[in-house]
């Protein structure tokens, strides 16, 4: 058994204590971990090894929280960054649990958010969406419920607008090249590109002669 003799907090980090036992530096934990310590308690050599798995666990979890604060990650980007950090994979489950508990990693909300986000801002295909998902590490099944009833048409007229703005001064075939070109890059099939591009060139030429998408063959 040894005594602790000092809990000193660290001058570079408040939020972690310096504990000393029989008169020397032994160790450093989260002041979280240390909150039940105080000076003169004697402690075992089981017990300091439970401390020091509870602070590295401890310390995951803030690396995740603060992995998390720029915006919402996979679970397995979580696992990516907490392994750049050297955590082991059993430290690294268990912050993915406690994470889960408090709603703070969870896949199928991760891959709906993610859908709804580039629907919004920058819409693609149902083809593209699946792909960036699966690069995010999410299941096929997180991934097929999160593009369930997707409307790709909608999609593709919803990105074919914003593009079309800055071709409006363009004659027909360079506008439908350009505009189809566009649409392909984002991943959507010819089928839906060449109706989207036709209704977006009739509406933002309603004066002017007015093609259907058979045009494009």
């Amino acid at each position: 058994m040894a005594r602790i003799t000092a809990i000193e907090p660290q001058k570079r980090d408040p939020n972690r204590v310096n504990i000393h036992l029989d008169g020397n530096y032994a160790f450093s934990l989260a002041r979280i971990v240390a909150a039940w310590l105080k000076v003169g308690q004697e402690i075992g050599e089981d017990k300091i090894a439970s401390l020091q798995t509870e602070d590295t666990r401890e310390r995951a979890y803030q690396q995740a929280l603060i992995f998390l604060s720029y915006r919402a990650r996979s679970e397995s980007e979580i696992r990516q960054n907490l392994r750049r950090h050297e955590f082991s994979d059993e430290i690294i489950e268990h912050t993915l649990t406690r994470l889960r508990e408090h709603r703070l990693a969870d896949d199928s909300q991760f891959a709906r958010a993610w859908v709804e986000n580039r629907s919004t801002f920058r819409p693609r295909s149902r083809r593209a969406l699946q792909m960036e998902l699966r690069q995010k590490g999410l299941s096929d099944e997180a991934a097929q419920s999160a593009l369930a009833g997707l409307d790709e048409e909608a999609l593709a007229y919803e990105a074919g607008l914003k593009k079309a703005r800055r071709l409006e001064v363009l004659d027909w075939n360079e506008f439908r090249k350009k505009l189809s070109e566009f649409l392909a890059r984002r991943g959507f099939p010819y089928s839906v590109i060449a109706p989207v591009v036709a209704r977006i060139w009739n509406e933002t030429h309603a004066e002017q002669h007015s093609f259907d998408h058979e045009e494009f063959v």
